[in-house]
């Protein structure tokens, strides 16, 4: 998803897509900057462009900024196990921390990319300098109300035989539906907002992947889930996503280091949403705690 021409897959970048072999998966990845490694992992339906307004300006604040296609989605290899689950997500993450050369990363995660990011953080605490999720509370607190599973219920969905046909459905036509579901304020949503996610849809097995995240989910949290956070945590929570800002204050006995909440315009693309508020919050993030 990118603000540039859909034609153009590396507009926004100055160098061409690289490629690194981590967690047995061949991952496709965009960087910008040289510093201290800041990896942002996208969500659903998504692709690493949904942070190309804040790449530069984490490249311009000295950190590294990468962004890999997560497992399943193109140009990264499809597993051939079809595991989606969150310990492995969680793992990938930790794979790519050290197959990009680091011993230690700032983690930045949306959506599936905030989950997994709470995964690497329980599993291996050491690798991961500060810790940044974006419309996601730690999974371990979100409770089954009834209200909740109404507006969670496309973990439901997603998960039928259905499903891939819905999705690609009128030119995947459900995946602006979702996008307005979900930060139901966008109201100027710009017609190549989805071009990018679309694209990789449209590639052979994507949709299939992308889907598989919710296939692998279980009535029980993974292990790393069920887990505190014991490193400092900073959460954006959007003032109009359907998972409400107290949602995250409900969260805070989770972790054990600092824990902070930053509440933002938007939903649940905040980041998307609202760039020129969500980014200037999160490089002061980077550069009061990540330095």
């Amino acid at each position: 998803m990118s603000a540039g021409n859909p034609s153009d897959p590396y507009d926004a970048y100055n160098d061409a897509m690289k490629f690194v072999t981590a967690n047995g998966l061949k991952f496709g990845y965009l960087e910008q900057g040289t510093g201290p490694l800041v990896l942002l992992v996208h969500g659903f339906p998504d692709t690493p462009y949904t942070w190309d307004a804040a790449m530069p300006a984490i490249a311009a604040a000295g950190f590294r900024a990468v962004a890999p296609f997560t497992r399943g989605y193109h140009p990264t290899e499809i597993p051939a196990d079809g595991d989606y689950d969150g310990d492995t997500l969680g793992k990938d993450i930790l794979a790519l921390i050290e197959a990009l050369g680091e011993q230690q990363a700032v983690v930045i995660g949306h959506d599936w990319g905030a989950g997994a990011a709470y995964s690497a953080a329980a599993m291996a605490p050491e690798k991961i300098r500060l810790l940044i999720t974006l419309a996601i509370p730690h999974p371990a607190s979100v409770k089954p109300t009834p209200s909740m599973l109404w507006k969670v219920r496309h973990f439901f969905t997603l998960r039928r035989g259905s499903a891939p046909a819905k999705i690609r459905a009128n030119d995947f036509a459900h995946v602006d539906e979702l996008v307005r579901r979900w930060s139901p304020a966008w109201k100027d949503i710009p017609p190549s907002e989805t071009a990018r996610v679309k694209a990789a849809f449209a590639e052979p097995g994507v949709v299939e992947a992308a889907l598989g995240y919710y296939r692998g989910l279980r009535v029980r949290l993974p292990k790393s889930q069920r887990l505190p956070v014991t490193i400092p945590t900073v959460a954006f929570a959007g003032e109009n996503d359907v998972i409400s800002p107290r949602a995250y204050e409900k969260a805070r006995h989770l972790f054990t280091a600092s824990y902070e909440v930053v509440q933002v315009p938007g939903g649940h693309f905040l980041h998307r949403e609202h760039p020129d508020h969500f980014v200037p919050e999160l490089v002061r993030v980077l550069e009061r705690k990540a330095r």
